[in-house]
C-alpha cells in the first residue's frame, strides 16, 4: 500500500472510529518504506513552544519506527530568524527550494494575525503546498495562516483560546471548536498551542504509526500519551461542512 493511499484510508478510519482504531494498524505502517517529509514553516517571531513541541515529536519517530520522518524548517529565505523568546534559528531551506512535503506544520509566530496575513507570496506558497500535502497541522495562531489561504474552508478547526473570538470575526464562515487541545478534521489538524502543542503531533504520529509508537515517543518526552485523556474533537466524515 502506498503512503498516499494510506493517507486516504487513515483519514476515513480515524474520523469514523477515533484514534483507538490505530491500535490495529501499526504493522501496516511499514508497508511503504518511503520516508515522510515534514516541513515546519519558520517565520520571524515564531514561538518556541509551538515550534519545538511538534518538532520533537516528529523527529523522535526515528527512534520508534523505521523509517521515521524527515523533519526540516522552511523560512521565507535562508537568513536566520529570531524566535519570539530570542532564539536565533537558521532555516534548512526557503520557500522557493522546499521539497515535496507529506506533512506541513504551521507553528504560531508573532505576526500571524497581522503582517503575515498580508504577505501574498507566503499565502500563495502556503495554499499550493497545503493542497499538495498529505496532512496539515497548525498550532496556536498558525490557524490564521491556514484560514487566510483557504485551507480550512469546509473544516472544523480551533486556535489559541485567547484569539478564538478574533478568529471567528475574521473567518465567520468557519466552524470553530473551543475548549479543546486540538481538532482533527480529515487531513487537517489544528491545535490550541502552548504546553498543549505536543498533543496534535502525538495524535498524528498515532494515526500514521500506531498507538505503540505514539506512546513510545511520549515516554521519551516524559509524557504519558493517551488521546482519550486529552480534550479533543474529531470530525466524523458525514458531519463535515461541504463547500458550495
Amino acid at each position: 500500500m502506498t503512503r498516499l493511499l494510506m493517507f486516504c484510508w487513515l483519514t476515513t478510519l480515524t474520523a469514523c472510529a477515533g484514534p483507538q482504531a490505530t491500535e490495529t494498524r501499526a504493522a501496516g505502517a511499514s508497508d511503504d518504506d518511503r520516508v515522510l517529509t515534514v516541513g515546519f514553516l519558520l517565520l520571524e517571531g515564531v514561538y518556541n513552544s509551538e515550534l519545538a513541541a511538534p518538532f520533537d515529536v516528529f523527529h523522535h519517530t526515528v527512534f520508534h519506527t523505521q523509517p521515521g520522518m524527515r523533519v526540516l524548517t522552511i523560512g521565507r529565505t535562508r537568513r536566520p530568524i529570531r524566535s519570539f523568546e530570542g532564539l536565533t534559528i537558521t532555516p534548512d531551506t526557503d520557500l522557493a527550494h522546499a521539497p515535496h512535503l507529506d506533512i506541513l506544520v504551521i507553528p504560531s509566530a508573532e505576526h500571524n494575525m497581522d503582517s503575515d496575513l498580508e504577505d501574498s507570496r507566503l499565502l500563495k506558497w502556503l495554499k499550493q503546498r497545503g493542497q499538495q500535502a498529505g496532512y496539515l497541522l497548525s498550532v496556536c495562531d498558525g490557524a490564521f495562516l491556514l484560514a487566510e489561504a483557504g485551507l480550512l474552508d469546509g473544516h472544523q478547526c480551533t486556535t489559541f483560546p485567547g484569539d478564538l473570538e478574533a478568529f471567528r470575526q475574521r473567518y465567520p464562515h468557519l466552524e470553530v471548536i473551543q475548549d479543546v487541545s486540538f481538532v482533527a478534521d480529515g487531513n487537517t489538524i489544528t491545535g490550541a498551542g502552548g504546553a498543549l502543542s505536543y498533543d496534535p503531533a502525538l495524535y498524528l504520529a498515532e494515526v500514521l504509526y500506531g498507538n505503540e509508537v505514539a506512546r513510545g515517543i511520549g515516554k521519551g518526552l516524559v509524557l504519558d500519551w493517551n488521546v482519550q485523556q486529552v480534550r479533543h474533537h474529531i470530525t466524523p466524515p458525514d458531519s463535515r461542512k461541504r463547500l458550495p
